[in-house]
């Protein structure tokens, strides 16, 4: 079971990334899928999910109106729509297969977790 997650990088403020979290097929089959980072110094916190229909999405408040998380499942790719970012977006983003078809948002809802994509928000 793997989630490679790519797409990271050096960017200015008030620009964009798209990430994507790519999984096998055994990965994706019926699971939410979610994005979380983690800054420098800071705890891992959670920034967006979406289940599995891609019916149900959720965004952290300080994302939302910013990041759109969409999935194509013929793909098994999940990304992470990323525009107007801000220093404070700076951290390495994780990708991860939830337990549950759901768009979960707490970490322990989550069975796997990709290696994480550092990107990297200058002033």
């Amino acid at each position: 079971v793997q989630l490679q997650a790519s797409g990271g990088g050096l960017v200015q403020a008030g620009g964009s990334l798209r990430l994507s979290c790519a999984a096998s097929r055994r990965t994706f089959s019926n699971n939410g899928v979610g994005w979380f980072r983690q800054a420098p110094g800071k705890e891992r916190e959670f920034v967006a999910s979406i289940s599995w229909s891609a019916g149900s999405r959720n965004y952290e408040n300080a994302v939302k109106g910013r990041f759109t998380i969409s999935r194509d499942n013929a793909k098994n790719t999940v990304y992470l729509q990323m525009n107007d970012l801000k220093p404070e977006d700076t951290a390495v983003y994780y990708c991860a297969a939830a337990r549950s078809i759901q768009a979960e948002t707490a970490g322990n809802r989550y069975a796997y977790w990709g290696q994480g994509t550092l990107v990297t928000v200058s002033s």
